[in-house]
């Protein structure tokens, strides 16, 4: 019965993904567990040096800022960038939303488990229940604390470049080539890469930074993009995410930073090459993108600023059909985004990426990454002056002022991506309807976010952890997690091993406009095909224009016999206090809500538990009203 499974699976990933996707996924496992990825990825270290330092200093970089001097509106006042630097001071990192004291490079704190350091990467399982979510130990390996480092030094005029050279040599002399679970993915090798580079930058002529440690940074980072580069089909075939994107921008960098690097002219070709081909493939020209996340957007939104500008920057442009989606990605989440925090949906996975920090704003805050993408196309998000300005002073430096405002619309549609936004008077209303052409990753479609001033009343659940239980990694990413319709307790789509979904929702379209005084989105599609054939979710939400008053109707057509329809509703904890909704059925009997328990998580690896309305019948109608007291 377990191989039937397992041929069954097969056959359901080889029509939706490809089947050059499951044999390439077939051969890579045999290179695997044969040892061909040892030979093909050595456990040799180079040792050589690449160029003089004193001629490294004195050449011109093409990079964001003048190093040690950027245009830089300088401020004292920062006392969290303060305390935060004084906790590293200690031994202390920031794992996602948590401080811990890690002294290594390879102990997960939520689990205490260290990987082993001399095992080659192809036999890091970082999956492993006993070991943990491997997030926990690439996080402190992705360098991204450099930036408060760097800030802090510029803003306090002071010199914090012998902890980061000993940071930066310490994680060379603890992680050998090719070994270990720093050396498992491409992306994270690439960003951290991407990191250094920048370190060194700023530093460039710190008396810190001598001949014998330059040559093992840059050793370190020939090694690292060596790597990439070897490993650049898995990413390319088998992922083909934002990973690619990562590691074909760092790979174009290394490129430009480093001529002395015999690669260096095939790197920098090969990652531009890549960066404008996959920013083409993966955002659709209506700016919507392909692993729909609003957080894994936005990780798209710092490579564009990064590739966009040092293009420029080295008079080498990125192609224009690069700059249209760029354009129409700012348009999209500017669009969805709260003006009054610059918050947006936590809709789809959020694994609490935030690549390059250079400002002071909370980890929800997408203004700063926005900001600067816009600056570097030229564009007016109608941000009014706020501190999310540091990020663009760093990576554009001198500000112009930008030609092209763009202003979100009362009713916006997005046809490819299947999004919907209803802004009225302090309101935003926000659906997805969608079907899937590539990979899905959460079963959510219909998915409902209502927000009132700034605050988010109903609201996705969020994502947790990737390597968690079977019954939470299915909440989070399953139907239950978010404001839509269930059959019984099935998802939308048949849940698989881990990231893999079968029965894609492959037929679904929807629309929105207005009617006198009032807003109104349409979405149907057709799923629960592993429950009955022909089943079609039907939802109308009506939004009377300056009033907080929505109209919500499922209709689920085709539900087998004797199953019910459960409607889910995520409230934020004040909920009850403020907003009414009541639920009646087709007959117009009210429908009592049921309280179940669910969780809430705000940011990767944290979760509290919250409420869960549900509204659940045996027919196949439920009409619900929302509106405030």
């Amino acid at each position: 019965m377990k191989a039937l499974h397992y041929l069954r699976l097969i056959w359901h990933i080889g029509r939706q993904m490809g089947w050059h996707y499951v044999l390439f996924r077939a051969g890579y496992w045999v290179q695997a567990k044969t040892g061909i990825l040892k030979l093909r990825f050595p456990r040799k270290a180079t040792n050589r040096s690449f160029a003089g330092l004193q001629d490294w200093r004195q050449s011109a970089s093409g990079f964001f800022f003048t190093p040690g001097r950027p245009e830089v509106d300088r401020k004292m006042g920062l006392k969290q960038l303060r305390w935060r630097v004084q906790k590293m001071g200690v031994g202390r990192f920031k794992y996602f939303d948590t401080w811990y004291s890690v002294s290594d490079w390879h102990t997960n704190p939520l689990t205490g488990y260290c990987y082993p350091k001399n095992e080659h990467w192809s036999e890091v399982n970082d999956f492993s229940a006993k070991a943990g979510d491997i997030k926990y130990v690439w996080e402190k390996s992705r360098f991204t604390f450099l930036y408060d480092l760097i800030r802090y030094d510029f803003h306090f005029s002071e010199d914090q470049s012998t902890r980061v050279f000993e940071l930066i040599a310490d994680w060379i002399d603890r992680n050998p080539v090719n070994c270990g679970p720093n050396w498992k993915c491409s992306q994270e090798i690439a960003l951290r890469v991407l990191n250094w580079i920048f370190a060194l930058h700023y530093y460039k002529f710190s008396p810190t930074l001598n001949q014998l440690l330059f040559d093992k940074i840059l050793c370190s980072i020939y090694d690292q993009t060596c790597h990439v580069t070897a490993n650049l089909s898995f990413s390319r075939i088998v992922v083909r995410n934002n990973h690619v994107l990562t590691e074909a921008l760092g790979l174009y960098v290394v490129g430009l930073m480093f001529p002395q690097f015999s690669d260096s002219p095939k790197w920098r070709v090969l990652g531009k090459c890549l960066f404008e081909t996959e920013i083409t493939s993966q955002i659709a020209t209506d700016g919507t993108y392909i692993q729909f996340s609003m957080n894994y957007h936005r990780v798209v939104i710092q490579l564009l600023t990064w590739g966009i500008r040092l293009a420029e920057l080295n008079h080498d442009p990125m192609s224009i059909a690069v700059y249209d989606r760029a354009k129409a990605s700012l348009n999209f989440l500017r669009t969805c985004q709260n003006t009054m925090y610059g918050r947006l949906p936590n809709y789809g996975h959020n694994d609490g990426a935030l690549f390059f920090p250079l400002s002071e704003r909370s980890f929800g805050d997408f203004r700063p990454q926005m900001a600067a993408l816009a600056n570097v196309l030229g564009v007016d998000l109608d941000y009014q002056e706020g501190n999310w300005r540091e990020e663009s002073q760093w990576l554009i430096s001198s500000l112009s002022k930008s030609s092209f405002k763009m202003r979100p619309k009362c009713i916006s549609s997005f046809p490819i991506g299947g999004y919907h936004m209803l802004r009225d008077t302090g309101t935003m209303t926000f659906l997805r309807c969608g079907k899937y052409e590539s990979r899905p990753f959460q079963a959510d479609n219909n998915h409902l976010d209502i927000w009132v001033n700034g605050r988010n009343i109903l609201r996705d659940s969020g994502t947790w952890l990737y390597n968690s239980d079977e019954e939470s990694t299915r909440y989070f990413s399953g139907t239950r997690g978010h404001n839509t319709i269930m059959i019984g307790d099935f998802d939308q789509m048949q849940k698989q091993h881990r990231f893999i979904w079968t029965h894609w929702i492959t037929n679904a379209k929807s629309k929105s406009g207005s009617s006198g005084s009032e807003y109104w989105i349409e979405a149907e599609f057709e799923g629960f095909r592993h429950v009955g054939k022909g089943i079609v979710h039907k939802r109308r939400v009506v939004k009377k224009a300056g009033q907080l008053h929505w109209v919500i109707e499922d209709n689920v057509q085709n539900v087998p016999k004797g199953m019910p329809i459960r409607q889910l509703w995520h409230p934020d904890e004040a909920f009850e206090n403020d907003f009414k909704i009541t639920a009646t059925d087709e007959h117009g009997v009210a429908i009592p809500v049921i309280v179940e328990s669910g969780w809430y998580s705000k940011t990767y690896g944290a979760r509290e538990e919250c409420k869960v309305l549900v509204f659940e019948t045996l027919g196949n109608y439920v009409r619900t009203v929302i509106e405030g007291h």
